[in-house]
């Protein structure tokens, strides 16, 4: 059983979606370099890059204690991953659905966490959450990471100084969203092929209704293909900061992204981005929007669903041709 507000009685639905500006035809230079920014990198980005600098200075073992893999290093970075998913995704749950600051305001579903559903572990769709995303989420989120800091303290691949290699670390910083979201369209539309969609990503899908535990709520196969993206800077050398980031914005950003809510609304005076309406109109018809904006390759392979009637039109097309097959 759904628990819901009986004061609800429609959900809020934003404007219609439009591709970013890096994909409009003629360019226009300005609003391109507004999108990267701060539509794109702004604010969360930062605040990642500086969570990710603060690990690598203080909250990191040395390079020689991590040339040898052991579980004493390996352990401390999953305690460190698992504070700081909790630090936002339990933050935003606390905020917005424990303490219900800003009611319903900007709320994608009408719906609130469910509670006696039979779909989830305990009934509980948060506490199922939270046992996929901590449990195996993050353990196989560091398991990643630590392999990747081993290669670099075992020197196999060179550790390039932000000091002299700074347009590169600059350049990086965006590279890691643009290889994350083709990453993930990718990997997506893979785990939407049965029996692979039965096997696992059917896990994540039960959550309809999303909040900010749900993010990273995905069975371990699902959870060894998503962290996957790791194994670029097995080939390609960067600063471990950038490394750091890419675990930020692979197992924290979700968090975000599946708050439920298009905005946070701080002391009912400013409003910070939050919830992404594109990815939660997939977590509503399945079909449609496997990817993201910044890499719209939903557009070019004609599963773009933009909020509007006639993208509406499109999921019973795609529903249809897929009933023929």
């Amino acid at each position: 059983m759904l628990e819901k507000n009986p004061q609800q009685s429609r959900s809020y639905e934003p404007d219609i979606i439009l591709p970013p500006p890096l994909y409009v035809w003629p360019p226009r230079f300005a609003k391109i370099l507004r999108y990267l920014a701060f539509d794109l990198l702004f604010p969360w980005t930062f605040v990642f890059l500086g969570i990710a600098a603060f690990s690598w200075n203080f909250l990191t073992p040395s390079l020689q204690t991590m040339s040898e893999l052991s579980a004493d290093w390996m352990i401390a970075i999953w305690i460190r991953n698992a504070l700081i998913l909790t630090l936002f995704a339990g933050g935003l749950h606390w905020y917005l659905y424990i303490k219900r600051h800003q009611s319903d305001q900007y709320k994608f579903d009408s719906r609130w966490m469910a509670k006696g559903d039979k779909r989830f572990l305990w009934g509980d769709q948060v506490k199922d959450n939270m046992f996929w995303s901590l449990v195996s989420g993050v353990t196989i989120w560091t398991c990643y990471e630590c392999i990747t800091l081993w290669i670099y303290a075992s020197e196999w691949q060179p550790i390039l100084s932000v000091a002299e290699y700074p347009v590169y670390f600059a350049i990086c910083v965006p590279l890691v969203l643009i290889w994350s979201t083709t990453h993930f369209y990718f990997i997506h539309r893979l785990l939407h092929v049965q029996p692979i969609y039965k096997v696992a990503h059917e896990l994540h899908h039960r959550n309809v209704n999303v909040g900010p535990w749900t993010g990273i709520s995905m069975h371990p196969l699902e959870h060894l293909i998503y962290f996957s993206l790791f194994a670029l800077w097995w080939v390609i050398p960067v600063h471990p900061i950038i490394i750091f980031l890419t675990g930020l914005f692979q197992g924290v950003s979700p968090s975000i992204s599946h708050s439920g809510f298009d905005y946070v609304s701080i002391w009912g005076r400013k409003k910070v981005t939050a919830g992404d309406y594109f990815h939660q109109l997939h977590h509503r018809h399945f079909h449609v929007n496997y990817g993201n904006t910044p890499t719209p390759f939903d557009r070019v392979f004609g599963s773009w669903h933009d909020g509007s009637e006639a993208g509406q039109e499109l999921l019973k097309e795609r529903i249809r041709e897929k009933r023929k097959c």
